[in-house]
C-alpha cells in the first residue's frame, strides 16, 4: 500500500471529527505491506482501516490487473475455499492460459498491441499479471458499476443519521470498459461512451439515495479525476476509430492527455455540489486536489492539522465558490516536474520521449526548458504559445518592477 499507516490522511481526519469513514470501487494504490506477496486467502494488512476507513470494499488492485476480486475490510469478498488465488506479476501459472497464446478465449474483449493486457484470461479479458483461483470471487466486468453504486448506496442508506465521508472510486471509464448490456451501443462511441454514460447513471444513482435520505441539499459532493483523458489504453474497444469528432481533451492541446505534462494531461474536471452553500456557475481559481484535506479540515473544524501535513492549503473558500483566485500556484508532474499561476506554465527539461506511440499522447517532455502563456491557448483552442527562456530576458525588469511573483 503505498499510502503507509502512519500517514495523516483525509480519512483519519474525518474520523477524528466523528464521521464514519467509507471508501467503495476503483483503489489502485496497493494493500499489504510487501509488493507481490500480499496474502489473497485470508486478512490483507496493512489495509484502509489503517489509513482511517471505518469501511472498505474495493478492487484488489484495478480493472486490467490481477487479482480480478472484490476486497471487503481487507479479506476477499465472496470468498471462494474450493479456489485458492495465487498472484504473480512476473511468472505464469503452468496450465493457465494466456490472452497472448489463447485469442480463441477472448470471448470480450482483446487487447492492443503491445500494451501488455495479454496474460492472466479472466472472464474473457486478458489482464497484466499472472493468477489462477478465485471461482466465485471473480468479478464479471458489465457488473462491476453496478456493484460499485450497489455499495455506494447501501453505505448511504446505513449512515443517514450520522455524518459520513464516502470516497467513491468509478472503473468508468478505466480500461477494460466493458458496460453493462443496458449502456452497450447506447453512445453511439463504442464501449469507451458507453462506459461514460454508466458513469452518469451511477452518480445518478448516489444522488438518488441522497435525496431519498433527505440528505441531498447538504450533502457536499466532488466529481473529479485522477488524470486527463486517454482513447486508446490497451484494448480493442473501438475507442479511437469511433471518436469522430469529438475532443476528450476540449480546448486544450490536441493529442495530449493522461501521461502528458500539458494541460489536457494534469487539468482535470472538478465538479462541486451542495445545494445548500454552493451556487452554480463555473470558476476559473487555481485549485489542487492537494488542496482538499486542509479546505475539508477547516469545513468541520479540525485545525490545525499535524505537521506532517505541508502541501494542503486550506481552500474552503475557493471550493465554495466565495474566492474566485484560489492558490497562487501549483506543482505538476507526469515524468516532468511542471508548475503552474493559472496564467504561466512551467515544464522542467528531460530526456523522456516527446511522444507516446501507445497512447498517441504528447507527452510534454522535452530537453530544453519550456514556458507557456496559459491564457493564450484558453482564448484560442489548438494554439500553443511557446517561448523560450533565452528570449525572455527583458521580461524580468518589468517584473521585478511591477513586483509581480516569479515564474
Amino acid at each position: 500500500m503505498v499510502i503507509r499507516p502512519e500517514q495523516f490522511t483525509m480519512a483519519d481526519m474525518f474520523r477524528q471529527a466523528n464521521y464514519t469513514t467509507g471508501a467503495i470501487g476503483k483503489w489502485h494504490l496497493g494493500l499489504g505491506d510487501r509488493q507481490g506477496d500480499q496474502d489473497w486467502n485470508g486478512f490483507i494488512t496493512p489495509g484502509p482501516a489503517d489509513i482511517g476507513f471505518d469501511y472498505s470494499f474495493l478492487m484488489a488492485a484495478t480493472g486490467d490487473r490481477v487479482p480480478c476480486v472484490w476486497v471487503e475490510n481487507q479479506r476477499v469478498a465472496n470468498y471462494d475455499p474450493s479456489a485458492p488465488i495465487a498472484v504473480s506479476y512476473k511468472t505464469p501459472f503452468p496450465g493457465e492460459p494466456l490472452g497472448k497464446d489463447h485469442p480463441e478465449l477472448l470471448t470480450k474483449l482483446k487487447p492492443s498491441l503491445n500494451h501488455g493486457h495479454n496474460q492472466a484470461i479472466v472472464n474473457g479479458i486478458s489482464r497484466i499479471g499472472y493468477m489462477k483461483g478465485g471461482g466465485k470471487a471473480l468479478w464479471q466486468d458489465e457488473f462491476i458499476a453496478d456493484t460499485i453504486a450497489s455499495r455506494a448506496t447501501s453505505f448511504i442508506k446505513k449512515h443517514t443519521q450520522q455524518p459520513f465521508f464516502l470516497y467513491v472510486g468509478t472503473n468508468d471509464i478505466h480500461v477494460p470498459r466493458y458496460p453493462h448490456p443496458r449502456f452497450a451501443g447506447k453512445s453511439g462511441m463504442g464501449f469507451r461512451g458507453d462506459a461514460i454514460l454508466q458513469f452518469d447513471w451511477t452518480v445518478g444513482e448516489i444522488v438518488k439515495a441522497l435525496k431519498d435520505a433527505g440528505l441531498f441539499d447538504n450533502t457536499l459532493i466532488v466529481i473529479s479525476s485522477d488524470n486527463g483523458p486517454v482513447v486508446d489504453d490497451g484494448y480493442q474497444d473501438e475507442a479511437e476509430a469511433l471518436l469522430g469528432k469529438h475532443q476528450p481533451w476540449g480546448s486544450l492541446h490536441t493529442r495530449s492527455g493522461k501521461y502528458s505534462n500539458f494541460e489536457a494531461g494534469t487539468r482535470v474536471p472538478f465538479i462541486v455540489s451542495w445545494p445548500s452553500h454552493v451556487k452554480s456557475g463555473r470558476s476559473n481559481a487555481l485549485f489542487t486536489q492537494v488542496d482538499l484535506l486542509a479546505s475539508f479540515a477547516a469545513l468541520v473544524g479540525q485545525k490545525p492539522l499535524p505537521k506532517q501535513v505541508t502541501d494542503s492549503q486550506d481552500q474552503l473558500m475557493t471550493l465554495l465558490g466565495n474566492n474566485k483566485k484560489g492558490r497562487q500556484y501549483i506543482i505538476e508532474s507526469s515524468t516532468s516536474l511542471a508548475i503552474s499561476d493559472g496564467e504561466w506554465k512551467y515544464i522542467a527539461p528531460n530526456q523522456s520521449p516527446a511522444f507516446y506511440e501507445l497512447t498517441k499522447t504528447r507527452s510534454g517532455n522535452a530537453p530544453e526548458d519550456q514556458l507557456y502563456h496559459l491564457k493564450k491557448i484558453l482564448q484560442k483552442p489548438g494554439t500553443w504559445l511557446k517561448i523560450s527562456l533565452q528570449k525572455l530576458q527583458h521580461l524580468k525588469p518589468c517584473c521585478n518592477r511591477k513586483k509581480k511573483r516569479d515564474i
